[in-house]
């Protein structure tokens, strides 16, 4: 017979078992970035050219879950890893609605302005830097305040844009992708899907020169279709599922997501790296997900 001290005992056991189980997927909202190393040379990567790159993805600022004093310590995080160059690679701005308050762009800027590298720090934009910009979804064109917040602390953005950088006396271009989800889906503007305004043919027609090319692409969606000038494509978007059960996730943020959810991909000779984010949208959970900055070293060792 179960005495009642003994019954207690379970009582509490089982209570704060399942406290945990509830509590725990705002463990890893909450938790301490990984940094993720990878290591690899590109097809038609230069001889001798070594590169660290940090790579940042999906802040979703918003309080309390990502506030700009929780930026700054990931950007100091990121900076102690001493890369090359700095990748940002989209959202910014909040996609959560439901108990939090807004993060002003200004502020989260500011935190992002403590990223310093050699060759310098360099975004591309999110869906919901987009989505979260009225003025945009009513006009379909022109800088969100998103782009303005980031170019107001000297980030470089890249919209279907490239530019040159030189490293160990080699030459590489660095190609930001616009969003391939910009126009978020709605009755009001009669979009019943969402639309890009994405151009990867105008992206790498900036690269005027011979130089390998690496591409930002918030959505990593357009990996197959990159040609092989880009010896590596990066990209976030995913939150590796934002609940990842060993593997099976649940929601997808894109087609592209489910296919590249996070990690290293290769094919056809060219390489993904996807980043499972910071941040959280829709929902402030993550399971099996927890937050990354990635530390992508190309070239030999030295």
């Amino acid at each position: 017979m179960l005495g009642r001290r003994m019954f207690l005992k379970l009582t509490i056991a089982g209570l704060s078992a399942a406290m945990a189980t509830a509590a725990y997927p705002f463990v890893e909202v909450f938790g301490k970035p990984k940094v993720t190393p990878y290591r690899l040379t590109p097809t038609n990567w230069p001889a001798g050219l070594q590169l660290k790159i940090a790579v940042l993805a999906d802040f979703h600022a918003c309080a309390p879950w990502m506030p700009p004093e929780r930026i700054e310590r990931i950007c100091n995080q990121a900076n102690a890893l001493d890369a090359d160059i700095v990748l940002l690679l989209g959202d910014y701005m909040r996609g959560l609605h439901l108990m939090t308050q807004e993060v002003a762009p200004a502020d989260w800027a500011k935190a992002l302005s403590i990223l310093k590298a050699p060759l310098g720090v360099h975004a591309v934009l999110g869906n919901h830097d987009y989505w979260e910009d009225p003025r945009f979804q009513r006009e379909g064109h022109g800088e969100t305040v998103a782009e303005q917040a980031l170019k107001a602390v000297g980030i470089s953005v890249l919209v279907n844009g490239a530019l040159a950088l030189r490293k160990d006396g080699r030459d590489f271009w660095l190609a930001g992708l616009g969003d391939q989800q910009a126009l978020r889906p709605t009755s009001r503007y009669q979009r019943p899907e969402a639309v890009g305004i994405h151009d990867l043919p105008a992206t790498l027609a900036a690269v005027t020169g011979d130089g390998p090319v690496i591409l930002m692409a918030h959505e990593p969606d357009i990996f197959p279709e990159v040609d092989d000038r880009v010896c590596l494509t990066v990209s976030g978007h995913t939150h590796n599922g934002q609940v990842n059960l060993l593997g099976w996730r649940p929601v997808s943020a894109s087609k592209g997501s489910a296919r590249y959810p996070r990690g290293h991909f290769r094919e056809d000779g060219r390489d993904l790296i996807v980043s499972g984010g910071l941040g959280c949208s829709v929902l402030p959970v993550r399971v099996g997900a927890w937050p990354e900055i990635l530390l992508v070293e190309l070239g030999d060792a030295a």
